[in-house]
């Protein structure tokens, strides 16, 4: 099921350009009521003050944790898939705050043989970054970004091998719900195309024992549209 959906929507977000170029210039929808236009070199380019975007990608996860039992030896990774939405903040330079709604697949792997365990922490996800796009064409920008993110935990499992049980991360005694921390990365966009890397840094104890720190770590890799 989760393959199926992430086909189907990576083949929705790849037709999109296709379907929306004709009305386009400069490789950007064209507006003169929302777009700025900026020199680079010796070219004029434009971009809209305000975009939204899809977004489908994979995590590399893992919780690191002063506790033994949750301290992760091994990567989990999961989907990210979600919505962004950015507006410029100044008219001078093209410098965009940005934020979105994530449904964001984390967890991690501990221990090994009967001592095993996996846990699966799922979130909704809402960050909030500062971009700057410095743009190297008409239609091609590099997008540094930077800020932090919260999230709730929504549903998850823990796995143990060695008794070979499952319950919920969230509801006995584990993992809170609540998560927060630095988010780091650099897009890269071409025409309506999108594609980026980050990093989470977890700051929130995700831990329910207030004794031994937990936290979440994870990469992502998005692909999507602007428009």
């Amino acid at each position: 099921m989760k393959k199926t959906l992430l086909l189907s929507l990576l083949c929705m977000i790849l037709a999109m350009p296709a379907i929306a170029q004709p009305g386009y210039r400069y490789g950007r929808g064209y507006n003169p009521r929302v777009q700025t236009v900026g020199r680079h070199g010796n070219e004029y380019v434009a971009w809209h003050r305000y975009y939204f975007g899809l977004r489908v990608g994979l995590n590399a996860s893992h919780v690191s944790s002063e506790s033994p039992l949750l301290d992760g030896s091994g990567v989990k990774s999961g989907l990210n898939i979600g919505f962004a939405a950015g507006t410029q903040l100044t008219y001078r330079a093209p410098l965009f705050l940005e934020t979105g709604l994530y449904y964001s697949q984390k967890g991690g792997k501990s221990g090994s043989g009967h001592d095993k365990f996996t846990y699966d922490l799922n979130y909704l996800e809402l960050p909030l970054i500062i971009k700057y796009k410095h743009f190297i064409g008409n239609q091609t920008s590099i997008q540094p970004y930077a800020g932090g993110y919260l999230a709730v935990g929504t549903d998850g499992e823990i796995k143990n091998y060695g008794s070979r049980t499952a319950f919920s991360s969230f509801d006995n005694g584990y993992f809170n719900r609540f998560d927060g921390g630095l988010k780091i990365g650099c897009g890269v966009g071409y025409n309506m195309l999108y594609l980026d890397a980050s990093y989470d840094i977890g700051l929130a104890n995700i831990g329910q024992d207030s004794f031994d720190d937990t936290h979440n770590g994870c990469f992502t890799i998005n692909v999507g549209v602007n428009f």
